[in-house]
Order: C-alpha cells, then structure tokens, then sequence
C-alpha cells in the first residue's frame, strides 16, 4: 500500500530519483538518445509550424502537414506537401533553415559519437584497427574536437555559397539587397546539409541555366555528401593520396564514379526529350546533367520536371537516390562505401580470389556482412513501402511510387509531382520513411558493430547449392 508521501509524489509528477533513473538508462544505452532527440526536435519544429506567425496561407496548417513539414526539414529530406514560399512566412521559413542545419549538423555529430561509441565497445585489436583507419580523419577521443570542425565546415561553406548567391540575385536579378541575402543564405544551408527545400515554388528551374547559381549549390551539396571523415581528412595538411584511408579512397573513388555515370546518363537519355533537355543548348544541357546527376544522390533541388523524365531516367535515378552518399554525412541511402564494398564483393568472387580487397586492401569478413545485413535490410523496407503506396494509391504508376518512396526512404526530396495528392495514410507513411531513412542506417550499423562477438565453437560447415 502507497504511504502519502509516495501519493504526493505521485500527484505530483515524477520524482527526481525516476527521471534519474530515466537518464541513467539512456545513459547505459547511448543509441536510443539519437532517435529520441531527433524525434523531440521534430515536434520542437511542428509546434512552430503551427503558430499562426508561421503561416502566410489564410486556410491555415493541418497538422499532418505541419509533421510532414518538420519531418522532411529535421531529416534534411525536402519533400512538401505546401508550397514553401507561399505557405510559410518569413518566420517559418527561418524555422526550416534552421531545422535543416540542426538536422544536418545533428546527423554529423551522431554518427561521429556512433563511431566513438563503437570504438570503446570493441576489443583491444579491433580498437586498434579501427583507430589506425579513422584516427587520421577524426579524434576517436575528443567528441567536442569534431563537433567543432563539423560546424566550422558547415559555417565556411554555407557562408562562401550564400555569397556568391546573394551577389548574383541582387546583381543578376535585381532583387533587393535583402531579399538576395536572405535567399542566398537559405539556399547556402539548404545545399550543405542536402535539405533541398528552396524559396522558389519551381525549386532551381529558373536558374537551370545559370551556373553561377548551379555550380556553387552542386559544390556544396557534393561537400555535405561526402561526410565529415573524408572532408577532415583530405584537408588536413600534410596528408597525400598515397596516405588516405580506405574510407576516404572509396568514397571519393566511389562519388565519382557515381557523378559521372549519372551524369552521362542522363545527357544520353533525357538529351531530346522535349519536355526537359530537349529545348536547351548543348552547354545548357551539360550543365542541367550535371546538376541533376549531383542532386539525386544528395540534395534534391531540381532544374528540370523530374515528371517528365523518361522512364529509363526514373529508374536511374532510383538506383542513385538508393546508393546515397558518403558515411557520417548529411545524405542518405545505404551509403557509398556500402555500395562499393558489396560492388568489390562481388568482383573478388568473379575473380575467383580468396578474399575480397580494395585498393591493396583486405575488407573486414565483418564490414562485408554489415554491408550485406545493411542493403539488403534497405531493399526490404524499400519494397515494402512501394507495396503500401500502390495500396494506397493505386492511380499512380508504379515508377512514380518507386521514385516517391526511394525519394523519402533516401532522404533526397525529389519529386514527380505525387507528394502534393497524398492522402493521410499516405502521408504518414512517408514520414516513417524520412524518418527511419534518415537515422536508420546510422543506428543500424552501430547496433551491428556493437553486437559482434566471438563464438569459441564453430558448427560443422554446409555448402548448398547457390544459383
């Protein structure tokens, strides 16, 4: 039976000694704070949105869409299902700016305690290891040394494209000195941390054009895909190719492969499609290539009708969005050096050779099973969620749902022009799609790292028949 002290507490609210006992816990479980604090900022944000200063639309926010909104901003997506620049007010687009920078940045720094959380859980020899191929590209003992240079990559960047832009509004364009700061800055986040929302109801196509807006979002949506490890290290003075780790020689190998398949790719099918390149000059044609090769993989602006892409276009695009890019960075999808390390795989199989090796390097039997576990886990939720949306809506073709969901479980934003006609259910689903894209791999390849164990028994050894 409760005494009346126990009764008051009660009454009153938790205890300090239960929400001890509450931080305890989290404290013995690190990986439950990351979708815990994502999920907290994403109702953070949706409260904003539906303060009536947030709303420039006189018919008002639903709620859902205020959630859709601050999902899509949190996990640095941009998929909307409102109009940005008429929806919202200046208030609420400052909302999503910093959304996407909390996002961005947040996304960062957890997979850089992720990482040191991995590394004190392992033994002495892997510990070693892993130290001997990240130490080079983040202090595994100094958490608040790489949250700093995350945000002092972040600053510079943002800042250098958020110049240059704003001159080439006001002086280009003609717009107020003003209104091209604001513009240059919103876009300058918005690029870095792959937010892809734009101040623009057509995104960037307006600008398809122009490369002085072209070209210096592409850069810094290249720099935000590449993940902080590989950004710190390449630019560490003293350090040559030669000395890379093997994370930063398949990421910056892999991005670039990736950026010029899609880039010829799309210039060889989209090249006379009246509805998108067809128009354009060759130059125009190379740069709208270019930049929408870079966006898929990353950001997700746009500078063509992605509805109107050839089918052919659709499906590549899809197989990029899934690809993503770099580790610890502010991309989705199953991340470059997954890709490649199942793409090495394989060929080491063709091959006929006895272990699986990159760049003079042999891959960890452990870093081949997380990949594996990791895509094909992706592949499940990805065709799962195709399923439910052609459920839902079955007027939409099949690609269209495809790209939708690739689009949201990726974290790119890209659309054909579906997101605007999803209904509730629709709606929800692509939200718990955003959301597991955005923190999933993160936490999935932490709980693998974190569970691996040594047996001091083997079973005896079968060979079925595979093919």
């Amino acid at each position: 039976m409760k005494n009346a002290a126990s009764l008051r507490r009660t009454a009153s609210g938790p205890s300090p000694i239960g929400l001890r006992s509450a931080f305890e816990h989290l404290a013995r479980r690190p990986i439950k704070l990351v979708p815990l604090t994502f999920a907290g900022a994403i109702a953070l944000v949706t409260g904003l949105f539906m303060l009536p200063i947030a709303q420039a639309d006189p018919g008002g926010t639903t709620v859902l869409d205020a959630v859709f909104t601050a999902t899509s901003a949190i996990t640095v997506t941009g998929l909307a299902t409102v109009d940005t620049p008429v929806h919202w007010t200046g208030f609420g687009e400052a909302v999503i700016m910093v959304a996407m920078q909390v996002g961005g940045l947040g996304i960062m720094t957890s997979a850089a305690f992720m990482g040191l959380l991995v590394s004190k859980r392992l033994g002495l020899r892997s510990r070693l290891m892993a130290q001997a191929e990240l130490h080079s590209a983040l202090n595994l003992g100094d958490l608040r040394g790489v949250i700093f240079r995350a945000f002092a990559v972040a600053g510079i960047v943002e800042a250098a494209v958020a110049l240059v832009l704003a001159l080439r509004f006001h002086y280009g364009y003609g717009m107020g000195r003003g209104e091209a700061a604001w513009q240059g800055l919103f876009h300058g986040v918005s690029a870095f941390n792959n937010g892809g929302f734009s101040l623009f109801s057509d995104s960037l196509m307006s600008f398809a054009n122009d490369p002085l807006v072209i070209v210096p979002i592409t850069a810094a949506s290249i720099i935000g895909g590449l993940g902080m490890p590989v950004i710190f290290e390449v630019t560490r003075r003293g350090w040559g190719r030669k000395r890379w780790t093997l994370h930063t020689k398949m990421t910056l190998a892999g991005t670039t492969i990736l950026f010029a398949g899609g880039f010829v790719v799309f210039l060889a099918f989209e090249w006379a499609n009246p509805a998108t390149f067809g128009p354009m000059g060759w130059h125009e044609k190379t740069l709208s290539a270019f930049f929408q090769s870079a966006m898929l993989r990353t950001t997700g602006f746009n500078s063509i009708d992605v509805g109107a892409m050839e089918d052919h276009s659709v499906l590549v695009s899809i197989v990029l969005m899934f690809i993503g890019g770099g580790s610890a960075s502010t991309s989705g999808g199953i991340k470059v050096t997954t890709f490649f390390v199942l793409l090495w795989v394989i060929w080491s199989e063709v091959r006929a050779e006895p272990d699986a090796s990159a760049f003079r390097t042999r891959l960890s039997v452990n870093v081949i099973r997380q990949a594996l576990t990791i895509a094909l886990l992706y592949v499940a939720v990805n065709v799962t969620a195709v399923v439910a949306m052609t459920l839902l809506h079955p007027e939409f073709a099949l690609h269209e749902s495809a790209f939708e969901v690739a689009s949201a479980l990726a974290t790119v934003g890209q659309s054909t022009g579906l997101t605007a006609e999803l209904d509730a259910a629709s709606k929800v689903l692509i939200i718990a799609l955003m959301f597991i894209g955005r923190i999933g791999p993160v936490l999935l390849a932490t709980a693998l790292a974190i569970r691996t164990r040594r047996r001091l028994y083997h079973y005896p050894e079968g060979r079925p028949l595979v093919g």
